[in-house]
């Protein structure tokens, strides 16, 4: 048996509830991963939810299709299936199980095919846990989506939170100058991180200023490509990974009609081997030092309810993580 949380239905932070569950034996092409640290995301936090509604079309109509949320992960490897051979005992391994879920468990078998990779050596546990969400989503959006180049104009929207304080260092680490958009108590932090020039929403409207970005990631979504092409490029592009009915009007809209694009993409419907790779290209940064995690809180498995209300209260900046096995993080 093992500890694992367990979402009784939709609804708020309370239907997380703490149980003993059977822990999972792993399949022939499956490892079994005891998780020291789990990710607690504002994806997580509107899947258990259920909001926006379109989302239970792929989560399940009435109630979670798994039982128990949380998808990034972080430990290490104690038991392997017959026909795998790509990890042995004790390997520390990071990763994400996307729509399958399952990870804020005390162990979760994993495909050795799929979102899985080892650890770098100075990586922490609860570090590595928060790589599916804005480490990955960042890169997929700024690499894949937008294609950004070197010497490019991006501005970041969020530049504090799990999203934006990765997106942030990576559009850097690809050559592109980089405005951040933050509250005034995170100007500092979004500086830190190598940003070339900070706007405090407090006080400026990004959406009025004079500079042409060739791209705007609105990594909140509380923004949007009506207010933001005014700054953009002739080409230019408006992105975020949070999807509302105007955006989706916009994508058909500029995709027939307008040079400037607005543009949305779920990274963790990618398939697992793009995944994979997408966290493969991260490796390289933190190992050069160019990609570090922001970390706000870190909660015990018991307290995961508190995370998620942490998160709703929209103060969050960097990461929240969750911590399994506090004895061995």
């Amino acid at each position: 048996m093992m500890k694992a949380i367990v979402a009784s239905g939709y609804g708020g932070p309370e239907v997380l509830q703490i149980k003993s569950m059977p822990k999972p034996s792993p399949k022939e092409n499956e490892v079994l991963v005891k998780v020291i640290a789990t990710s607690a995301t504002t994806a997580d936090e509107m899947m258990r939810s259920g909001k926006p509604y379109f989302g239970r079309l792929i989560t399940g109509l009435r109630k979670p299709k798994h039982q128990i949320p949380g998808t990034g992960f972080a430990g290490y490897i104690v038991e392997t299936g017959l026909n795998t051979n790509k990890f042995i005992l004790g390997t520390r391994v990071f990763g994400e199980t996307t729509l399958v879920m399952s990870t804020n468990a005390e162990y979760v078998a994993v495909p050795e095919d799929g979102v899985i990779l080892p650890m770098p050596d100075n990586m922490t546990y609860a570090e590595a846990a928060t790589y599916g969400d804005g480490h990955v989503t960042s890169l997929n959006f700024l690499k894949e989506i937008a294609q950004i180049k070197p010497n490019d104009k991006v501005l970041i929207n969020g530049a504090s939170g799990s999203l934006g304080t990765a997106a942030v260092q990576i559009a850097k680490f690809m050559g592109a100058w980089v405005t951040g958009v933050c509250s005034t108590r995170n100007v500092g932090l979004v500086k830190s991180l190598g940003a070339d020039h900070v706007i405090d929403y407090n006080k400026e409207d990004f959406s009025r200023g004079n500079i042409k970005y060739d791209l705007v990631f609105d990594t909140v979504g509380k923004s949007s490509y009506a207010k933001s092409k005014n700054i953009l490029t002739e080409s230019g592009q408006y992105v975020s990974p949070i999807l509302k009915f105007s955006l989706l009007l916009q994508m058909l809209w500029t995709k027939v009609f307008a040079k400037k694009k607005a543009k949305f993409a779920a990274t963790g419907l990618r398939s697992e081997t793009e995944l994979r790779d997408l966290f493969a290209q991260l490796v390289p940064m933190f190992k050069e030092g160019r990609l570090k995690t922001v970390i706000d809180r870190q909660y015990p498995l018991e307290k995961i309810s508190e995370a998620h209300r942490y998160i709703a209260s929209g103060h969050k900046k960097g990461n929240v993580v969750v911590i399994v096995d506090a004895q061995n993080a």
